[in-house]
């Protein structure tokens, strides 16, 4: 392991994620698998690798490491753990949401193909035993060739997911107001069949889909959501799914874990999967290889590829 990773980088990260993160190894680096324990860990750290679940490191628990220099987050958002504090005192933060822009695409894409060939209703009523000729009835089903498909943010995994969904031949269109050509958010809803959500939590996206917006999707419209359940009314998506008008795929909701009696676990138009987009094993082989090559590259003196400012703290997911 290169000298780097030497005993003033602190890794506060569990252990079975940190053997999927890094499965090769952290040289000489202090691990701590514990997060209450942090406040004590902290002095003579010059580098802390972060996880998720991580206290906020206001100016208190920053008192107990003034030697800190770097943050490397081995997740994505970093807004629920950095303040105002951190920049203040010099200190540097980077993180790897690059490299889970690629699963999380991917799954939304397999969202996209369940709800279009309509896999949800069809696995829910084999499962709860419904006769043959009961299971079979689906509304119509479509192609992804050709199929008008809205994207709500252009973000890394927005990008990537319209890459995929425009190798297969769909028609996409964006809705984000830092994306050139890109269309209003209500034109958007009423002409795509699929409608895929990769905004960032903002003030101005609190409930960005409400129930005036969802009654705009057009009837057998489907909903991909595996950004955060921030952007959608819980309340407004379930009764326009109660009615069976549109179907959803959801990686992400208001309470996690999802409580066992949900409505959301009964409706046969709705796919669900536990916030588990982003965990595939080359993805967190490659958020480790992203956190370790901008240590190498803070210790060398060359500028991080990853960084997050204080100007770009507010839309890092």
């Amino acid at each position: 392991m290169p000298g780097f990773l030497d005993p003033t980088t602190l890794v506060c990260v569990p252990p079975s994620v940190r053997a999927a993160v890094f499965p090769s190894g952290l040289g000489d680096a202090r691990l701590l698998d514990d997060v209450t324990g942090l406040a004590d860990a902290l002095p003579g750290t010059e580098v802390l690798v972060t996880g998720w679940g991580m206290p906020v490191l206001d100016a208190a628990l920053l008192d107990r490491a003034p030697d800190l220099r770097l943050v490397a987050h081995i997740g994505a958002s970093v807004k629920f753990f950095v303040t105002d504090a951190v920049f203040a005192r010099g200190v540097r933060v980077t993180q790897a949401g690059q490299a889970m822009a690629r699963p999380v695409a991917e799954v939304a894409l397999a969202f996209t193909l369940s709800l279009l060939h309509r896999l949800p209703r069809f696995d829910h009523a084999l499962h709860a035993g419904a006769e043959w000729t009961v299971a079979e009835q689906a509304p119509p089903r479509h192609e992804i060739l050709g199929c008008p498909i809205g994207v709500v943010g252009a973000s890394r995994t927005g990008r990537a997911y319209i890459e995929l969904a425009e190798a297969l031949g769909a028609r996409v269109s964006v809705s984000d107001p830092y994306f050139d050509g890109g269309v209003p958010l209500d034109e958007l809803l009423a002409t795509s069949r699929i409608v895929a959500l990769h905004a960032p939590v903002l003030p101005e996206t609190r409930h960005l889909l409400g129930a005036r917006e969802l009654a705009l999707l057009p009837d057998g419209a489907g909903l991909v959501n595996t950004a955060r359940s921030w952007l959608v009314d819980e309340a407004a998506l379930l009764a326009e799914l109660r009615t069976g008008r549109v179907d959803a795929a959801i990686d992400v909701f208001d309470s996690e874990p999802l409580p066992v009696d949900h409505e959301l676990r009964r409706l046969p138009n709705v796919l669900l999967t536990p916030h588990q987009a982003a965990g595939t094993v080359e993805g967190r082989v490659r958020q480790g290889t992203i956190v370790l090559a901008e240590i190498e590259r803070y210790r060398s003196g060359r500028p991080l590829r990853h960084e997050v400012t204080p100007e770009l703290l507010p839309r890092t997911g």
